[in-house]
């Protein structure tokens, strides 16, 4: 599933939110429940993954019996601080206090699609952002284009 767009939404006084409807599809497994991963993101952000998308990035991960010292502290954050959570019948997921606490989000968010997961964010701080943000959307996307062109080149073995 390829999460996209932007909506804001109100988190209930039982720290509930609604995942929109065309997002929700993307978390479906077949007939059991419907699943996401909550997780700490980045910039003070809550990210939601599928279970499979979760679990495909935590084999992708390096595994050693002796990991480096950056991918040790990366896993014991991520998943120390990761929770499995249900979505209900309503549409509902329950967002864990310490997530919401490290996200700053109170009573209103905002849930963007990224791609491969969703994003929620505290909603003055995302505005803030896409203020800043938007004008520089050309350079942004030329940075972006550049390191995957040189990206290209390293797994063609060529130099960047």
């Amino acid at each position: 599933m390829l999460f996209t767009g932007n909506t804001e939404r109100s988190i209930d006084d039982k720290q509930r939110l609604s995942i929109p409807t065309e997002m929700r599809c993307g978390f479906a497994m077949g007939s059991g429940p419907s699943v996401v991963y909550a997780s700490p993101g980045s910039a003070g952000s809550i990210f939601l993954w599928s279970e499979s998308t979760f679990e495909a990035m935590s084999k992708s991960l390096d595994h050693s019996l002796l990991p480096d010292e950056n991918v040790m502290e990366y896993e014991q954050l991520l998943y120390s601080q990761s929770k499995r959570i249900e979505i209900d019948k309503a549409g509902r997921i329950r967002l864990p206090e310490p997530l919401l606490e490290y996200a700053g989000i109170g009573t209103q968010a905002v849930v963007i699609g990224v791609r491969d997961h969703i994003e929620i964010r505290n909603a003055a701080q995302w505005q803030a952002s896409l203020g800043e943000k938007l004008p520089k959307l050309p350079e942004i996307w030329n940075r972006a284009r550049k390191q995957q062109i040189s990206k290209s080149k390293d797994s063609l073995g060529g130099t960047p």
